[in-house]
């Protein structure tokens, strides 16, 4: 189905920046519901943070073909893994749209917005786009509050945070979705990667020393048995 709204521009890019990590850009353009991929790493749970007509973001209107200073239904969350903030997202649709085609938008409460976006084929996708997000824009805000409420181990917001974004259409009607990574959901990937190398590492060390010793002790058994056979003897 082809969709009319786009959430590139000059700074969202559909290819992630070559300067993201392997893990950063696997996450940045992962296709399908966000939330489930996060319950890959344990008990997700949603956050609404806030819900209200309010003015888009600047780099909003565009992707959701509003005029300047034309009002829309926004909702921001917290998606938490085991009660930890993994990802700030923001999401924004036309103000009529949220009354019409998106009004399931304002009845979500703490469900996940993928449930209106993954369960109709009637719904599009653009390509997803990302970006280092500073304190210029304000996305950056949301995430930073959320770090300091939490008082983690990634107590101070980070100069820039990673984000992606994409536009959602049915009927004809976009509905923007940002999506800003938090430092814990780095930390926590890095940490599992650490905790599975070491694993293969003390695996692959272990099981070299199982079969050093034991390789050595049978060869020598083996010379040790043939020069024991009396003269003649087959070996």
């Amino acid at each position: 189905m082809p969709i009319r709204f786009d959430a590139a521009d000059a700074h969202w890019r559909v290819a992630p920046l070559a300067a993201f990590s392997a893990a950063q850009k696997d996450w940045l353009t992962r296709g399908g519901s966000l939330t489930a991929h996060l319950r890959t790493l344990g008990q997700v749970r949603v956050r609404v943070t806030r819900e209200a007509v309010d003015m888009p973001w600047s780099d909003e209107c565009a992707a959701l073909g509003l005029a300047p200073r034309e009002r829309a239904w926004v909702r921001e969350i917290v998606l938490e893994v085991d009660g930890v903030p993994f990802v700030a997202a923001h999401s924004a649709t036309p103000l009529g749209a949220s009354h019409g085609v998106w009004q399931a938008m304002r009845r979500l409460r703490t469900r996940p917005l993928a449930e209106l976006l993954y369960s109709d084929s009637g719904v599009a996708r653009s390509a997803l786009v990302s970006r280092r997000v500073s304190a210029r824009h304000p996305l950056h805000a949301l995430a930073a509050r959320e770090i300091g409420e939490t008082g983690s181990a990634c107590a101070h917001a980070p100069h820039a945070f990673v984000a992606r974004r994409s536009v959602f259409e049915r009927h004809g009607k976009p509905l923007l979705v940002t999506e800003c990574m938090l430092p814990a959901l780095w930390a926590y990937l890095a940490e599992s990667a650490g905790k599975a190398s070491a694993a293969h590492t003390s695996h692959t060390s272990h099981s070299a020393r199982e079969r050093g010793p034991l390789g050595h002790t049978a060869s020598r058994a083996h010379q040790v048995a043939h020069q024991n056979l009396p003269p003649g003897a087959p070996r």
